[in-house]
């Protein structure tokens, strides 16, 4: 599989197409600086030609109409072409974001899942007679009206994704988009694009119509007005920071478009004693991963360890000199267990982060800095880092790191841990650590959060809802609430023996 060459790397109404200005960007990879290739930087006016090919492939195309069916069978065709090109993309994932090979296998995996779940969703679904899909028919007690509740596309959606799971983000959001007919404009993060070209391939190649797909490359500030504002756009779908979320809420305001918003998390896991003393090695590891991962760039990353004063010295020893044996290392060493950031800038926002926490008073354990040692001296790595004797008024506490940076706060009992864990702008997710079953479900359901982990942390399935409490969001992506975000709902009454009803005589 190829993608297109040099700067007609924009996807618009069936057709790969220069930017209007002819602006293209090198991307790098972020373990070693070396470029990975160049893609057309599109514009404003870029992204007005694809919404205005989206809306005319909504508005007169067929994919609205094609049966729910045919358009599962469309995305399970799509799940195979991933796994026949899951070598391919997988490089082309970790050589856009720095991330270890054996990672972005995975995700290719669970990007193949997510299409299939949205694939056999929609083969699941049917049409009545008069064409609508879904629909569930109303005992209204009447035996002279026909009642029923059917389900429609939204229309033209504008579908924005980061760049730490760049193909697996975009599936969230693509693959129940047309799985609902609806048509859409992509804007990937403009730092890790390659795999969202790749995916035009492959929908094209499954026989997608022209103008139902459509890819505009650039950075948010050129490509994100018109695709928020735009009274042509139907839904906005954004993943990424809060600040960018609350301003697409602002810009959307105008029209009053629908919103679909996962803006991060700052996420806790709660360690008790009985879970360290009954297996202190997985405690310990449960933490690292949960923390560590992709080098904390994950919105889910746990990021709070909350562990149960009596245990603290033990357990935040073990996890400081397991930390800073962490090794890093780029996307095709083998032996690394974590790679880079992203950019130079994520870089310097990690290290402020870590700086302004000691100046609050935290205890640096371990890490704190860039690394640059020898065959990482060009990449953008973070040590591991772990910050001790922290409290919930610090910054570092409630802001969102997104780096490799672990901050450590303590508890007396339950109550605590609850309160403590609920004390946040957000709510995406948490972990709990005990074997006492009764207690893992009673804290479980007094957390305000849209995924709770109980002696595990990280693992989803596509079946299952994602998104977040508080400020982590508005709405839900996979599991059957995903598709219903993509969705209009529209009652049908059918008076089956019409008769005058004589109001005004």
């Amino acid at each position: 599989m190829s993608s297109p060459d040099g700067s007609q790397t924009l996807f618009i109404d069936g057709e790969w197409r220069a930017a209007r200005d002819g602006a293209v960007r090198i991307i790098r990879c972020p373990a070693d600086g070396t470029e990975v290739g160049e893609v057309a930087e599109g514009g404003a006016a870029d992204a007005r030609e694809a919404i205005a090919a989206a809306r005319t492939a909504f508005d007169a195309g067929p994919w609205p109409h094609t049966p729910v069916a045919e358009r599962g069978a469309l995305l399970l065709a799509v799940a195979d072409l991933l796994q026949r090109d899951r070598a391919e993309l997988a490089r082309m994932e970790s050589l856009d974001t720095g991330k270890r090979l054996v990672e972005s296998e995975y995700d290719i995996d669970d990007v193949t899942s997510v299409f299939r779940h949205f694939g056999a969703t929609a083969q699941a679904e049917f049409s009545d007679s008069t064409g609508h899909e879904g629909a569930r028919v109303l005992d209204v007690g009447r035996n002279d009206v026909h009642s029923l509740v059917a389900h429609e596309p939204v229309g033209v959606c504008s579908l924005i994704t980061p760049w730490n799971y760049p193909l697996l983000q975009v599936a969230w959001k693509v693959a129940p988009c047309l799985a609902a007919g609806n048509t859409f404009v992509l804007k990937p993060s403009e730092l890790t694009p390659h795999t969202a070209i790749a995916l035009m391939r492959l929908l094209t190649e499954a026989g997608l119509p022209d103008g139902v797909a459509n890819l505009v490359l650039g950075a948010g500030a050129a490509v994100g007005e018109p695709l928020t504002t735009d009274s042509r756009v139907d839904l906005v779908s954004f993943t990424g920071g809060l600040v960018t979320g609350r301003a697409i809420m602002r810009s959307a305001a105008d029209t009053v478009k629908r919103i679909a918003l996962e803006l991060g998390g700052k996420n806790p896991v709660i360690v008790f004693a009985d879970a360290f003393a009954a297996d202190p090695e997985f405690v310990v590891d449960l933490i690292l991963t949960a923390v560590f991962l992709h080098s904390g760039q994950v919105c889910s990353a746990g990021a709070r360890l909350l562990v149960e004063e009596s245990i603290h010295d033990q357990v935040v020893d073990q996890v400081v000199a397991r930390a800073a044996q962490i090794r890093l290392g780029g996307p095709f060493d083998e032996h690394a267990r974590t790679g880079p950031l992203i950019s130079q800038a994520h870089l310097d926002k990690v290290a402020r982060y870590v700086a302004d926490a000691v100046a609050e008073g935290a205890v640096l354990r371990c890490g704190g800095s860039r690394v640059s040692d020898g065959e990482l001296a060009e990449g953008f790595f973070f040590a591991p880092t772990v910050l001790d004797r922290c409290h919930t008024s610090m910054g570092c506490v409630q802001d969102e790191s997104f780096g490799p940076v672990l901050t450590v706060e303590t508890f007396a009992n339950e109550d605590q841990a609850v309160a403590l864990a609920n004390d946040s702008i957000y709510g995406l997710a948490g972990g709990v650590l005990t074997p006492d079953g009764a207690k893992a479900d009673r804290v479980a359901a007094r957390l305000r959060m849209g995924t709770v982990w109980i002696n595990d942390y990280h693992p989803y399935v596509a079946q299952a809802e994602w998104g977040g409490y508080k400020q982590s969001g508005i709405g839900r992506e996979l599991g059957r609430a995903g598709l219903e975000e993509y969705r209009e709902t529209k009652h049908v009454w059918r008076q089956l023996e019409p008769k005058a009803q004589g109001w005004f005589e």
